[in-house]
C-alpha cells in the first residue's frame, strides 16, 4: 500500500510531503501510518511505517530524525551523520543529495523549506514555545550558511491544529503579545478567560518577517481530521493512552 501524502507549491522540483496516519501497518489507537519513535508503538512497525514514508518520496534515501524538544535549535546533516543519532533539536539542513529530513508532528507545525537553485533544503517542528523561540529563523540562518539564499527560500507550512481547535488562556495570548504587540492578531475571541491561537499564520509571519516571499499553508487540521491525521490536544481529549506522529520530509535528489 502506498502511502498517501499531499505537497507543496513552493517545493515544487524538490522531494517533499506531509504524511498522514493512512497507509501503514499500525494497530488500534497508532493506526496505522505512526511514524512516532516516542509512541510506545512496536519498534519494527514504526520501522516499515518510516520505510514506506522514504520510499515514496525520496526511494533510497537516508532518512534523518530528531530529538525534539519544543526549541530552537537547528543543526546540519551531511553524508556523515548517523541517521540512529537524533541529536536534540528541533530542526535540520542539508545540501547533501539523499538524504531526507524528517520532522514528527501530531498538532505542531512541521514546516519544510527548500532553495532549489542553491539545493539547500530545512525542516523545522515549530510547537508554540518553539515558534515563539525563532525556530524558523535559526533553520533559515542554518540554510544561508550551506549557500542558501532567503529570497531564493520557499517554505511550506504543513498539517497541524487549526485556529478553530486550539483554544489557549489569557496567559498563553500574553505571553505572544509580550513578545510583540503586533501578535495579537493571531488570536480570536473564545469563552472567557480564553482565545483561539492560529499558530500556522503565526509561524508563516515569522517567515515572511525574516525575509521568506514563498510561504504556503496547507490548511489541514489535525485535532479535526481524525480519520486523516494524529493528535496530541485529541488524544488527551479522548482519554486515550497513547497518540501517533505523522512524518513531514524534504531531501535533494
Amino acid at each position: 500500500m502506498t502511502a498517501p501524502f499531499v505537497t507543496a507549491v513552493p517545493l515544487d522540483g524538490v522531494a517533499h510531503g506531509f504524511f498522514g496516519r493512512r497507509g501503514g501497518v499500525s494497530a488500534g489507537e497508532l493506526a496505522s501510518l505512526n511514524c512516532g519513535l516516542g509512541s510506545g508503538d512496536d519498534p519494527a512497525l514504526i520501522a516499515e511505517n518510516r520505510r514506506r514514508v522514504a520510499d515514496a518520496v525520496l526511494p533510497g534515501a537516508m532518512l534523518t530524525g530528531l530529538y525534539q524538544v519544543h526549541g530552537n535549535r537547528c543543526v546540519i546533516v551531511d553524508k556523515n551523520t548517523d541517521p540512529t543519532a537524533r541529536p536534540e533539536a528541533d530542526a535540520h539542513a542539508t545540501r547533501t543529495p539523499g538524504v531526507l529530513l524528517g520532522i514528527l508532528t501530531a498538532d505542531c507545525v512541521p514546516v519544510l523549506l527548500a532553495d532549489r537553485e542553491a539545493g539547500v533544503v530545512g525542516a523545522a517542528h515549530a510547537g508554540w514555545k518553539g515558534a515563539l523561540a525563532g525556530v524558523t529563523d535559526a533553520t533559515l540562518d542554518a540554510m544561508e550558511s550551506l549557500g542558501a539564499s532567503r529570497t531564493n527560500i520557499g517554505a511550506a507550512i504543513g498539517p497541524c491544529i487549526a485556529r478553530a481547535s486550539y483554544e489557549v488562556d489569557d496567559s498563553f495570548v500574553h505571553r505572544f503579545v509580550a513578545h510583540d504587540p503586533a501578535n495579537e492578531r493571531f488570536f480570536a475571541a473564545g469563552k472567557p478567560g480564553h482565545a483561539m491561537f492560529d499558530i500556522a499564520a503565526y509561524v508563516a509571519a515569522r517567515l515572511a518577517a525574516a525575509g521568506v516571499t514563498r510561504i504556503a499553508i496547507g490548511g489541514q487540521d489535525t485535532y479535526a481530521e481524525a480519520n486523516d491525521y494524529f493528535s496530541y490536544r485529541r488524544a488527551c481529549h479522548k482519554g486515550e493512552n497513547t497518540y501517533g506522529r505523522q512524518l513531514s520530509v524534504i531531501g535533494l535528489e
